[in-house]
């Protein structure tokens, strides 16, 4: 495997190809359809009437133009490109209420956009949750110079599923007093899993009644690996969950690390790998094991109590005999053993020959992540404020010059946090809400510290992976308990930091991250898990106003609230 991989140690990054560039186009109509995703019907969000919705394929420097056509007859819908910095597109962005509207009942809205980097990659919907309810699916960014030398690749788009339907669960979540949608009741691999059912059931005594029995084309049934003895395979996975955190393993065979979000790393050889909401990676995978057996791959809970059974698939070698594996599939490791997720996230470095980060930076946040409430409603907040995105995109006010549409108060930089215990629930546990900014001069360096806490009742402090839109960020490290300003900072990775767009916040821990605002426009930054975002875990940052001003920006992105008064206005005296 070493052999394999040894370009990856003077990896140089590429980012276009040639004036060939392609365009990859397609019309996608998105409404809803019955489906049976775990083996019990229940209702998705499908694309074409496909679930998941099609794998977008393309190569560095294409150009992606995708034809939204919302079908659905009562409710708005985007879809954001996961990974996609959009760079000089950030009304492509896909973000409602930050770079553009709802698309409405029975209209198209066009998406165009180049990928400007190779990598594993996804996109889903960003309105609402609808991403809890399946809109969701692949975007593969290939090299045009790939080094990487393998013999087939597979795609492993990993989801958890609630029987309970988006709309309830978002009311739940808005109660008051506030109704948790509970744990889910299955984890998808590829949009299938089953609930009612076992593929492994016939280990466990009398179990033989529980197992799954498949007919053709049942849309739960596995989607099965087929593999030859003694090749290289590429296993691109990509977590789009709601709420769970994950760890997926092959049984009997290794996995070498090569790719988080869209960015090599130095090479790292695991037995399993967590994955969080919002993140990607490449693993290759030698199928050196008995070709005549079938092997299992596990996805299980992390992180959280887990209420909700393993998703299972199979490897099959071409040679095997067996109709099913012979043992049991691997166990998931215990959900709160936390140091050892900690250790893995700390085994990810940047392949050589990526850039490092700036040696000092120009500004810094300090974000404490807590849980309080607001009038009653329970919400999360950052700095003592849970974002209200507003109805009127940031993109198109700004852009326009509409003061009125959002809180011209930015939030709170750094929390006063010296008195803070972040082991207790908050003595006042009352928060605000706010559509405020963080406003960033174009070109600067920008540090974030994310720091968690505990939550409004008993000693717990949740995981919560942050995703940035725009961007790729360093992870320049993780601390336990209460970051320390001054400090701290010296034992920050400036040497080979990993890029990422999404990094992971532990519990009763910081998380601290370096950019550059080399992006103009307007950018979410949140926790990926469906439900906090729905509740207020989020900030949004701008860069480069006076760049904002002078964009070209499709009117059919800003159709709403104040911008939709001023378009139909222009030109009139």
């Amino acid at each position: 495997m070493a052999v394999i991989v040894w370009w990856l140690l003077t990896v140089v990054v590429v980012a276009f190809h040639s004036a060939s560039a392609a365009v990859v186009e397609s019309t996608w109509e998105v409404e809803y359809k019955y489906w049976w995703p775990d083996c019990k019907e229940g209702i998705v969000m499908a694309i074409n009437g496909q679930f998941p919705g099609p794998t977008i394929d393309a190569v560095a420097g294409d150009t992606v133009i995708i034809h939204v056509v919302n079908k659905l007859s009562t409710e708005g819908v985007v879809i954001h490109w996961h990974g996609i910095r959009q760079k000089g597109t950030p009304w492509a962005d896909g973000a409602a209420g930050v770079t553009q509207c709802p698309i409405n009942p029975g209209e198209t809205f066009t998406y165009k956009f180049i990928v400007d980097k190779a990598g594993t990659h996804f996109y889903h919907g960003h309105y609402g949750m609808q991403r809890s309810s399946g809109l969701y699916g692949m975007l593969i960014v290939r090299s045009p110079k790939e080094r990487l030398i393998y013999d087939g690749e597979f795609n492993l788009l990993l989801s958890d599923w609630w029987h309970q339907s988006i709309h309830a669960q978002e009311l739940a979540l808005s109660s008051r007093p506030m109704r948790w949608i509970g744990e889910p009741q299955s984890l998808l691999i590829n949009g299938r899993g089953q609930f009612n059912c076992s593929q492994a059931a016939y280990f466990n005594k009398g179990g033989e009644k529980d197992v799954c029995t498949f007919k053709e084309n049942d849309q739960c049934a596995p989607q099965t690996l087929r593999v030859e003895p003694n090749r290289v395979y590429r296993l691109r996975i990509a977590s789009t969950t709601a709420l769970a955190s994950l760890n997926l393993a092959v049984q009997g065979h290794q996995l070498v690390v090569v790719e988080a979000d869209g960015n090599y790393v130095a090479p790292f050889t695991v037995n399993d790998i967590d994955v969080y909401s919002g993140e990607t990676y490449s693993v290759l995978l030698k199928t050196n094991a008995l070709p005549s057996k079938k092997y299992w791959i596990s996805v299980g809970v992390r992180g959280r109590e887990p209420k909700t059974p393993q998703a299972l698939t199979v490897i099959n070698y071409v040679d095997a005999t067996e109709s099913r594996p012979s043992h049991p599939p691997p166990v998931t490791p215990i959900w709160n053993d936390t140091d050892r997720s900690k250790s893995f996230s700390k085994k990810i470095f940047a392949a050589k020959g990526y850039p490092k980060p700036p040696e000092k930076s120009h500004d810094q946040l300090i974000l404490l992540n807590t849980q309080n409430l607001y009038e009653d409603y329970t919400k999360w907040s950052i700095n003592n404020v849970s974002l209200s995105v507003p109805v009127t995109p940031y993109l198109g006010s700004i852009r326009y010059g509409l003061k009125s549409a959002y809180d011209l108060k930015s939030p709170a930089k750094k929390l006063i946090m010296d008195n803070y215990d972040i082991m207790k629930p908050p003595p006042n546990p009352n928060t605000t809400k706010g559509s405020g900014i963080y406003n960033f001069a174009f070109g600067i360096v920008v540090d974030v510290i994310l720091q968690n806490a505990n939550v409004l009742k008993g000693v717990i402090s949740e995981i919560h992976p942050w995703h940035i839109h725009g961007h790729d960020f360093w992870v320049l490290g993780y601390g336990e308990g209460k970051f320390k300003p001054g400090i701290d900072e010296k034992t920050f990775n400036l040497k080979n930091p990993p890029l990422r767009n999404t990094v992971v916040l532990y519990p009763f821990g910081w998380t601290a991250i370096r950019f550059v605002t080399d992006n103009p426009g307007v950018w979410f930054f949140h926790c990926h898990i469906e439900p906090h975002l729905h509740m207020g875990m989020g900030v949004v940052f701008v860069e480069g106003v006076d760049r904002i001003g002078k964009m070209e920006i499709p009117d059919e992105a800003l159709g709403c609230g104040l911008t939709r008064k001023w378009l139909m206005n222009r030109g009139r005296p």
